[in-house]
């Protein structure tokens, strides 16, 4: 089949901005145009396509209301990527997104900073008048009122460089506009003053600005970052608005549609539906808050019915409602449209598509953000092109064209002759929305260290050596007054950092309990330590050379290149691999097809991908008549792997099963005799699997889920069974050997940092243990359809715990797991569980490693001080693994009461709940530490 060459998809909305039902759009100016349209029979992403043709024809504001949050973000994505015009990057930035200030339902007082910076865009953007505008939202972010154009207008502060302006001033005018004065700014609504240095951060802009005055000039204005406090970008003029969503500024309030300028135009996906969804929000809200506070619900809230009355006065687009749209002054513009048809990953079905279309004279673009996919469909394509060139048949006009943009439904247009169809529909994959995270505590990493400075503990410059943080100071440089840190060495001396040297000392780290020796300041000792480092970094370059040839010495089976059966598996992945997790499964595959045995770690944290990984692995050795051993450390992981395993091949012609403690003998029996006779292709189980009576027909690749777990002498064993064989190894919290090994290059290593998207990081929260706050839990998440995982690991009064949570709250379902139960029970318990017959599961620590229940977002661990930090992380790892927002509760004494090592883990939880991922935080504080603190390790007895 010929390669078609991808399009733009300018060239599909043209195609839409040709239309002449485009003429007939409300818009202010336009004699005899109606008060209200309805776009009858439109189907998919089709909507976006024609809003975005005709954004430079719509005047004024477009506001676009969904039906709820992620239907919302959807179109949001479709409308900034058929904008993104990569000639004129202008148009995406007129595409904003208006979602609600909450973390969770009706608590105004726990806003998210990242909503709030969007929602000030939208509003300084519209009281600046800008035109051609698109703002998406959502009925719950419209109940919820704004501050008037007035307030907003008051409380804006502009400045161009060059102006005359006195530090003082803008000192009083961020304290009256709300700001907390820091030493250092890493959030919104943040500003520090050092010497002649103003860093403020807006609740407009992304990034913070830092604003140097030259007397009372002000000199330059940049942006800079977060993070590593470095500027980027210059700029000529800024704006500054604080939070305009303060709670304490309830009088200035307005509805969001008192906002918006008369031209606007209000697009409603389901009219009526919009409009039952305010009355119903506003219901929830007047219940949660209304018997506390009425006047405060009345003054942050909107009705329905002023929001009805204040819909009125604008025009009105319905363009998904296919049934009487109630505007009452409205006339339809039918659309000739279906929906893209379910092609259940049958290819056969969808050539037959695209060459009917051809034949009736349509033409079929496929959309997708990924060219490798585009190659994936032309090789399934092109095998079948294949088979029937051997039945003398041949096609000289290709089927498709390939569109390199995401949009998230596919349709076909009967009228203008056209369909669109989506890569993720084709393949069945989850297709993920993306919003704009804005500020994310894990820019401060560095920050976040200096701040846990106290003075007296040691830190490592790089040019220096090891030294004592002694404080900040402020110090007179070139003139001007700036804050740096003041670091003690040996004999008195002292050095001053300036804090935009942050990145060339970090805090140090040694052996627990021994001191290192503090270095002398212009002295040669540390020179002559890097001198010692570097030879013996060479030595260890010399030992890895010698390693790697003796590796590639070891005969071992080089697999064969991807068939299209491989591409059809990972295609059909349901969910799109991130960076790293494509980056993973290449090495992985290019281990495998090498002479030499495979022995790659897979880091990631967990719900990071580590599975897929593995699985496109087992295929691959499966395809050339290998088997495959998977060993994990748990029995209710074999069996969620299983499950796991057998879903994604199950089109495939693999053979799958699992052997652990709950099968019985004869089952286990047949087991080992299918395997032993080659007939069975993936075992999976525990360390049952190292037995002496376990014998593979023909081991090509084992996979080693948390190796940690296993105790020396599984390990020794499988030494003996992986002599030749390739080897996976998956974690998410390495051991320091198996970490070492990976870092000297003793064994290749891949990193999965990359969440999925729409992952949000885990709340994390220690408190003493609490019915109150258990109810509150448990209530919330069973409200919104999820489950709860509570923690308690002593079987002896496990019963009294469930019973404890079944009457604080009353009428949920509660199951009770634990390792001492009768095999089959426990399997269907668990079953249960994940098919949402309780509500929650009371356990043990059987649901530490590998569990996987997307629908599971609340885990409260009891007496979280007797874990370790590496348990709890993935105790926390068994919530949070979809697109809803995930609590992790730490039940434990006082932090006052127990021992200052269970104080460090729970605190040092909490701040990765802040800050990322643990193993994510682990390897970038690694980065950040530099050569100076592996080479300070040497005088702990680190190095050796």
């Amino acid at each position: 089949m010929p390669k078609p060459e991808p399009l733009r998809v300018e060239n599909i909305i043209e195609i839409f901005r040709k239309d002449a039902r485009m003429e007939q759009m409300p818009g202010e100016g336009k004699e005899g145009a109606p008060r209200g349209v309805h776009l009858q029979g439109m189907a998919g992403s089709a909507p976006a396509f024609f809003a975005a043709a005709a954004f430079d024809s719509l005047p004024g504001i477009q506001l676009f209301i969904l039906n709820e949050v992620e239907e919302a973000a959807y179109f949001y994505n479709d409308l900034e990527n058929l904008l993104d015009d990569r000639e004129n990057p202008y148009h995406k930035k007129r595409v904003l997104f208006f979602p609600t200030s909450y973390r969770r339902p009706h608590e105004p007082e726990n806003t998210d900073n990242t909503n709030l910076l969007a929602r000030s865009q939208v509003l300084k953007r519209i009281s600046s008048r800008g035109k051609n505008t698109f703002v998406v939202t959502y009925p719950q972010a419209l109940t919820e009122k704004v501050v008037n154009k007035k307030y907003v207008k008051k409380n804006t502060f502009r400045l161009q460089q060059g102006e005359e302006v006195t530090i003082d001033f803008l000192n009083d005018l961020l304290h009256e506009y709300g700001f907390v004065q820091s030493d250092f700014v890493v959030e919104p609504g943040q500003f520090s003053v050092r010497g002649g240095i103003i860093d403020v951060f807006s609740f407009t802009n992304d990034k913070p600005y830092r604003i140097e005055f030259f007397g009372d000039e002000a000199e330059s204005i940049r942006t800079f970052n977060p993070e590593d406090q470095l500027s980027l970008d210059q700029l000529s003029h800024i704006t500054i608005v604080p939070n305009v969503q303060d709670r304490h500024n309830r009088a200035h309030r307005q509805s969001f549609l008192e906002y918006l300028p008369a031209d606007s135009v209000l697009w409603f996906a389901h009219r009526e539906l919009a409009l039952e969804m305010i009355r119903e929000e506003q219901e929830s809200l007047q219940q949660a808050m209304g018997q506390i506070d009425k006047e405060k619900a009345h003054e942050l809230f909107i009705t329905r019915n002023a929001f009805l009355e204040q819909a009125q006065s604008f025009h009105q687009v319905i363009f998904r409602d296919n049934s009487a749209d109630g505007t009452g002054q409205s006339h339809g513009l039918s659309f000739d449209q279906s929906p893209q048809m379910a092609f259940n990953k049958s290819f056969p079905l969808l050539k037959e598509t695209l060459e009917e279309n051809v034949a009736r004279g349509y033409t079929n673009y496929i959309f997708t953000d990924s060219p490798q996919q585009v190659k994936r469909l032309q090789a399934i394509l092109d095998d079948m092109d294949d088979s029937q060139k051997h039945a003398g048949q041949s096609r000289e006009v290709a089927l498709f064209k390939p569109v390199i943009t995401a949009v998230h439904q596919g349709f076909t247009d009967h009228g203008l002759r056209i369909a669109c169809y989506t890569d993720h529909q084709i393949f069945e994959r989850y297709h993920k929305f993306r919003l704009k995270t804005g500020f994310t505590r894990s820019e401060s990493v560095s920050l976040k260290e200096l701040y846990n400075l106290e003075p007296g503990d040691y830190v490592t410059h790089i040019d220096h050596g090891v030294g004592v943080f002694d404080g900040l100071q402020k110090i007179i440089n070139n003139g001007r007054e700036q804050e740096a840190i003041r670091v003690l060495y040996k004999n008195g001396d002292l050095l001053y950092v300036s804090i935009h040297s942050l990145h060339r000392i970090a805090r140090y780290v040694g052996k627990e309990g021994k001191e290192p020796r503090v270095d002398k300041l212009g002295g040669s000792a540390w020179k002559k330590l890097k001198s010692r480092t570097k030879k013996r970094v060479k030595d260890i370059a010399a030992d890895l050379i010698r390693l790697y040839a003796k590796r590639k010495a070891t005969k071992g089976h080089a697999f064969s290149p991807d068939s299209y059966l491989q591409h059809e598996l990972e295609a059909s992945f349901i969910y799109e691999d991130t960076p790293d997790q494509l980056a993973a499964t290449q090495s992985v595959k290019e281990d495998m097809e090498a002479g030499f045995p495979m022995d790659r770690l897979i880091c990631g944290d967990v719900g990071f991908g580590k599975t897929e990984v593995a699985i496109r692995a087992a295929f691959k050795a499966v395809a050339d008549g290998k088997q495959v051993a998977v060993l994990v450390p748990t029995t209710i992981l074999a069996i969620q792997h299983y499950k796991s395993f057998s879903q994604r091949m199950e089109e495939m012609p693999v053979t799958i099963d699992y052997i652990n403690r709950f099968k019985s003998q004869p089952k286990q029996k047949e087991t080992l005799n299918r395997l032993r006779n080659g007939e069975l292709d993936v075992l999976i189980g525990t360390h049952r699997i190292v037995s002496k009576d376990v014998i593979f027909n023909d081991l090509g690749l084992l996979v080693i889920d948390e190796e940690q777990k296993f105790g020396v002498t599984v390990k020794e064993k499988l030494r003996q069974l992986r002599a030749n064989v390739d080897t996976l190894t998956l974690t998410a919290t390495p051991i320091p050997r198996t970490l070492q090994f990976s870092l000297m290059g003793a064994r290749d290593l891949s990193v999965i940092n990359t969440p999925p998207a729409n992952r949000f990081p885990v709340q994390t929260e220690i408190h003493a243990f609490n019915e109150e706050l258990i109810r509150e839990a448990v209530e919330f998440e069973v409200s919104r359809g999820g489950q709860v995982f509570f923690l308690h690991n002593r079987v002896q009064n496990i019963p009294e715990v469930a019973a404890l949570v079944e009457n604080a709250v009353p009428g949920i379902r509660v199951a009770v797991g634990h390792g001492q139960l009768e095999g089959r029970r426990l399997e269907k318990i668990m079953v249960d569980f994940i098919e949402k017959r309780y509500d929650v599961l009371v356990a043990t620590t059987i649901i530490e490693s590998g569990l996987d229940i997307p629908n599971a977002n609340t885990i409260i661990i009891n007496e979280a001080q007797n874990y370790g930090l590496s348990d709890l992380h993935q105790l926390r790892g068994r919530v949070g693994r979809s697109n809803k927002k995930a609590f992790c509760y730490l039940l434990a004494p006082p932090l006052s009461v127990i021992s200052a090592d269970a104080r460090k883990r729970l605190k040092a939880l909490e701040d990765f709940s802040a800050l990322g991922s643990g193993f994510s935080i682990a390897m970038r504080d690694l980065d950040i530490r530099g050569a100076g603190n592996i080479l300070g390790a040497e005088q702990s007895g680190f190095i050796t």
